[in-house]
């Protein structure tokens, strides 16, 4: 496993809920944020219908709230909501363009971007969200940069990042050291309070240490306590 590239300067995540990044990225942004790398965040929906009990009307205001308070915590400031119907996502033309308009604005090198494949791991599925998420977006990496796709949005400078990197994968090509990043990637987490408390009534600090531990273990072939791994996407850039 190798060292994920970074010699960029600015990035993207995108992901289709809150909690998402918190979920396996936070501690990498951490670390990226330290470095001096502006990082942004670019959410498909606001997960309005991931809090069991509460009214969508209730729950996206607050997960949105959620989402940018553990944003803060490892250095992220600018988070976008694009509106879409949590839960009702579909892999389509406009997805694509919404997010080749997103990549235009914010311009990254690199982009990142959560498990899209069928499964988690044998046995397990993914969310119907998340796949139309990472299949549109890691189109859209490519439509961004290609003035003739989307007319709608010529407006917007083309803009083609150079990488798009994907965590939550069983087998990563690529990894970071977050060994010193794992603190902040804990309370990012825990910014999901209410979340986490409808999962569980396992304290919310016990549930958000216990992800963060099972997702930022040692990888192997990559030479650190803690890390978060990724499969590299190469474009031209």
């Amino acid at each position: 496993m190798e060292q994920l590239p970074e010699d960029w300067d600015r990035g993207i995540v995108i992901v289709a809920h809150p909690d998402d990044i918190e979920y396996g990225a936070a501690a990498a942004v951490a670390r990226w944020t330290r470095q001096g790398k502006d990082i942004r965040y670019v959410l498909v929906s606001s997960g309005e219908a991931g809090i069991a009990g509460l009214p969508p009307a209730e729950s996206g205001p607050l997960r949105e709230l959620e989402e940018r308070t553990g944003a803060k915590v490892v250095g992220v400031t600018e988070v976008e909501f694009l509106g879409y119907p949590d839960g009702r996502i579909e892999e389509s033309i406009a997805l694509r363009r919404d997010l080749a308009a997103a990549i235009r604005r914010h311009r990254p090198e690199m982009v990142v971007l959560f498990n899209f494949g069928d499964g988690w791991a044998r046995g397990y599925a993914n969310s119907a969200d998340h796949r139309a998420v990472g299949r549109a977006a890691l189109d859209a990496v490519s439509d961004a940069g290609n003035e003739w796709i989307h007319p709608e949005i010529a407006d917007l400078p083309i803009w083609s990042p150079r990488w798009a990197a994907v965590y939550g994968v069983p087998d990563g090509s690529h990894a970071v050291d977050v060994t010193d990043t794992i603190e902040p990637a804990v309370e990012s987490l825990m910014a999901h309070t209410r979340y986490l408390e409808a999962l569980s009534p396992e304290p919310v600090a016990a549930q958000a240490r216990a992800v963060i531990d099972m997702t930022t273990g040692p990888k192997e072939g990559f030479p650190a306590p803690h890390a978060v791994s990724f499969e590299l996407f190469y474009f031209a850039g």
